[in-house]
């Protein structure tokens, strides 16, 4: 279990003069681009319609809120999820909270949406310009910020700085890669990081690595994705699915979170291996972005699978009985996870067969999902390790290994459900990162006016 304990080693300073050049040359950079920025939001909201809205909250304007609101940042679906038990800890502490809660892509508002209560308004972050921020922050005045993860940005810094606003980063991780890369960018990273007012850091890994890139205060507090409860309506859904297969003793494989070049490997190997049996699992596949569910839909038929997708029957209590007779279902719908996680005996790790970093693992975890991982899992690469050591997952050293071991683990009921114990447990044990890190941010909110 994750223990706090706190770092306050001053890293060495960057040069004033090499600051300012750089974040000049940055904010330049980012103000000339600013059409072609407005041109990607456009294309992206073809399909998802989200990115076509509000436009003139991207740079700073847009309808003013009242001052004295937590802004919290959370960039996408993953981050704004993590900040669920976090939010909740500090409404604990401090009923009538209000929020100004910030994303910069569709699917990280959309999830806010949930989030939200009387009082509390919701805009998109604005580009990293210096006018932007300083518009931004000038319209909402927040009594203090709250980043989630790894969201660092130089002019917004600069700006909260000016305005003295305490900025946490809040459930902050940083990858070995990811530092290797900040320090190119050292004079430009090092003082954006230096500003902030605490990190909350998920590992003893994570803060060192964050006090080399230049935060002055950091505290490991955990990781708030452990304090996340699945929804067990929508898990006990899923059970009820796998309850009602027509083949009872037709196991089922998902992979969780795919991405990128993972649906195709899969689905050749998978071809491979086509024509075993009877007892043949039923493939799973849930996509990490839902702007290409219709990608990976194409590449299952490419293939020569049958398919069968879950949008085509929302809001049915029960599959329909043709979708049992397909070999792949595509998992495109949001906010679902419990559900496949509950009607899966055994799950895959997307992101991890790929050199992308592996996806978020917990979640399976608290679920009771036994999962195989692969090699790729620098992004959570504490969450992975721990998992391992505990039993909750199994790594493997390619996806064609994972198949094999999927074989084996499917026949084995006995082994699945000491897998599924074992993840449970898991789970459990590293709960508590969401009322360290609210411990932490509570003094900032005693300025805060309440809303109700």
């Amino acid at each position: 279990m994750a223990t706090a304990s706190s770092h306050d080693r001053a890293p060495p300073a960057v040069p004033a003069w090499s600051e300012r050049l750089a974040r000049w040359a940055y904010g330049t950079a980012l103000r000339l681009a600013t059409p072609l920025y407005f041109l990607k939001l456009w294309r992206r909201g073809a399909a998802e319609p989200l990115y076509r809205m509000a436009w003139a909250e991207r740079l700073g304007l847009g309808e003013r809120s009242p001052p004295g609101a937590l802004w919290l940042h959370a960039v996408s679906m993953g981050e704004t999820r993590a900040a669920v038990p976090l939010i909740a800890a500090l409404r604990e502490r401090h009923p009538g909270l209000r929020l100004l809660l910030t994303h910069s892509t569709a699917t990280g508002r959309d999830t806010g949406r949930e989030l939200l209560r009387e009082g509390d308004v919701q805009r998109w972050l604005p580009l990293d310009t210096p006018g932007a921020v300083r518009r931004f922050l000038q319209r909402h005045q927040p009594v203090a910020g709250v980043l989630m993860e790894t969201e660092i940005w130089p002019c917004l810094m600069a700006e909260a700085a000016r305005r003295r606003l305490p900025v946490v980063l809040a459930n902050a991780r940083l990858s070995p890669k990811s530092a290797r890369q900040g320090q190119r960018l050292r004079a430009l990273l090092h003082p954006a990081a230096a500003r902030l007012w605490l990190a909350l850091a998920q590992t003893e890994a994570d803060a060192q690595r964050l006090e080399a890139a230049g935060v002055g205060r950091v505290l490991v507090s955990g990781n708030l994705k452990y304090d996340l409860q699945p929804d067990e309506s929508v898990r006990a859904r899923g059970e009820a699915w796998a309850a009602a297969r027509p083949q009872a003793t037709r196991p089922v494989l998902l992979m969780a979170v795919s991405r990128e070049g993972e649906e195709a490997a899969l689905l050749r190997a998978w071809h491979e291996r086509r024509g075993t049996g009877a007892l043949r699992p039923l493939l799973l596949i849930v996509p990490r972005h839902p702007q290409r569910f219709d990608e990976v839909a194409a590449l299952v038929r490419q293939a020569g699978f049958s398919l069968a997708r879950r949008s085509d029957w929302t809001g049915q209590d029960l599959p329909p009985a043709e979708a049992w007779s397909a070999e792949v279902w595509l998992g495109d719908s949001l906010r679902e996870m419990p559900l496949y996680y509950g009607l899966a005996d055994l799950a895959l790790l997307g992101g991890s067969f790929e050199p992308l970093g592996g996806q978020n693992l917990i979640e399976a975890a608290a679920c009771g999902c036994p999962l195989l991982m692969g090699p790729h899992t620098f992004n959570f690469q504490e969450a992975a390790a721990l998992a391992e050591e505990a039993g909750a997952a199994v790594r493997v050293s390619s996806l064609d290994e994972a198949l094999d071991r999927a074989a084996a683990l499917l026949a084995d009921a006995p082994a699945l459900a000491h897998q599924a114990a074992q993840a449970r447990a898991f789970a459990a044990r590293h709960r508590g990162a969401a009322q360290r890190m609210a411990d932490a941010i509570a003094p900032l909110l005693a300025a805060a006016p309440l809303s109700r």
